[in-house]
């Protein structure tokens, strides 16, 4: 009898290196049921160190129960108990043994953990909690010591580098970022640090050797200058890409700029028209020439206010009353249909195959722009023309940042489903299990590798 519960919890518990013996049901304070086992390593796998896996001799027996946490059973919390002795490592001191069962300062077994970190992947922190019965901050930690066990270096993912990408990401209020690397190769996240701009970029680069910062080919990113400087001082030799969402981006900002000149300068117009006007209930009379200005200047205001859509939306995805927005500024504001028509010529450009055609056609709407007499287009074709190679590198390598864009959705997500990260670096694991081809390995599954596309 003694050998089958031996055998059946070896089996329920995926421990293959200890004898169990004596399971007893307890009942806690909550009305929780528990059933503990006793455990006891086979003598191969007992007195190892946790640091080096060495054998090592005992220091002392101090009559303490251990105890871990595994998976329920049927609703029932299972539990380990084992004598807590002490060994000494020649090299790490006196420090209790591992056990195969779990991780070194884990209170839970392997699978538990496990378990644990697919779930946070998968589902909001508080289910997890709930589902669990664990704390809050034991989610973060679990995550931890399972993503380490799967990928101990996380350094190895810097190996091989070609094509990178860059951008950063606000992870709480107050103007807290992220900055996050991404191999476009694997589609990956690389590197992950609190903080952004140039210090923390070469940051990036100091933990690189020579050899890995030589075999960078690519670098994609917005046109941030510090960007280019470290490019330019780390890796001289490689190859800088700018973007074309960032572009856009900028023209999207001068439309906006154009949007509220016009609107505010439609608001006075019709201010000046209202001045020293009586207001009147009812219809205005036909003859009323002053009515008739006021309503025209009244709908011009409005048509402006509410085209921040239709303005920002691509021709083919309009809808019919955005169409008809679009033709009342058309007709009725030159200036500001103008601006609309310069960024959606350059959106259109930025779709371009052919780097030569798309430096002759960037090179016409730079000089339509500075010749625009619209001083936000103006300062946007300056800075065009200050990164137009790196945007025509994007067209020529065929590289843009969408990888790293869909990353920032996936870590603005995570961060969602776990109501914010006190802790940054229980985020980071996260980001770096969650936005990679790490596959989880779960009790009695087999593992399936992300396909990387």
């Amino acid at each position: 009898m003694a050998s089958y519960v031996n055998t059946l919890l070896r089996k329920l518990l995926n421990v293959n290196d200890a004898t169990f013996c004596n399971p007893v049901f307890k009942q806690d304070k909550k009305g929780q049921m528990h059933l503990v086992v006793q455990a006891r390593l086979n003598k191969k796998s007992s007195s190892r160190c946790p640091k080096c896996g060495r054998k090592c001799p005992g220091y002392d027996r101090r009559g303490v129960i251990r105890r871990w946490r595994s998976l329920d059973l049927g609703g029932i919390i299972l539990e380990i108990e084992s004598e807590a002795v002490r060994i000494e490592c020649p090299e790490h001191g006196v420090l209790s043994p591992s056990v195969s069962w779990a991780y070194e300062g884990s209170s839970f077994t392997k699978d538990f953990d496990r378990t644990v970190a697919w779930l946070a992947t998968c589902i909001s922190k508080s289910a997890v909690c709930e589902f669990m019965r664990i704390d809050w901050k034991t989610v973060g930690r679990c995550v931890s010591r399972a993503l380490h066990d799967i990928e101990p270096d996380i350094k190895a993912r810097l190996d091989g580098l070609v094509n990178i990408g860059l951008d950063e990401t606000s992870y709480r209020k107050g103007y807290r970022y992220i900055t996050v690397i991404v191999n476009h190769d694997t589609d990956s996240v690389v590197w992950v640090h609190e903080g952004h701009g140039k210090a923390v970029l070469e940051e990036f680069y100091s933990e690189l050797s020579e050899e890995q910062r030589a075999s960078i080919k690519v670098v994609t990113g917005d046109g941030a200058r510090w960007i280019t400087d470290c490019v330019n001082e780390y890796t001289p030799d490689c190859v800088r890409c700018m973007d074309s969402f960032h572009v856009v981006e900028w023209a999207m900002d001068a439309l906006d700029a154009v949007r509220l000149e016009e609107w505010n300068a439609a608001r006075r117009e019709l201010a000046e028209l209202r001045k020293g006007k009586e207001v009147k209930r009812g219809r205005p009379r036909t003859d009323d020439k002053d009515a008739g200005a006021i309503k025209l200047a009244k709908n011009k205001a409005d048509s402006i206010k509410g085209s921040a859509y239709a303005v920002g939306k691509a021709p083919e995805n309009l809808t019919e009353s955005q169409r008809m927005k679009l033709e009342e500024i058309r007709r009725d504001n030159g200036r500001y249909y103008r601006a609309y028509d310069m960024k959606e010529k350059l959106r259109m450009i930025l779709k371009s195959h052919d780097v030569d055609e798309a430096r002759l056609l960037l090179d016409k709407w730079r000089w339509r722009a500075s010749h625009s007499r619209i001083e936000s287009f103006k300062e946007l074709a300056r800075k065009i023309k200050r990164n137009q190679e790196f945007i025509l590198n994007t067209i020529r390598y065929g590289l843009s940042n969408a990888r790293i864009e869909a990353t920032n959705n996936k870590i603005k997500l995570i961060i969602r489903k776990a109501y914010g990260f006190r802790n940054i670096d229980s985020l980071m694991d996260m980001i770096y299990l969650v936005c990679s081809d790490i596959r989880i390995p779960l009790p009695n599954r087999p593992i399936h590798l992300k396909q990387v596309s």
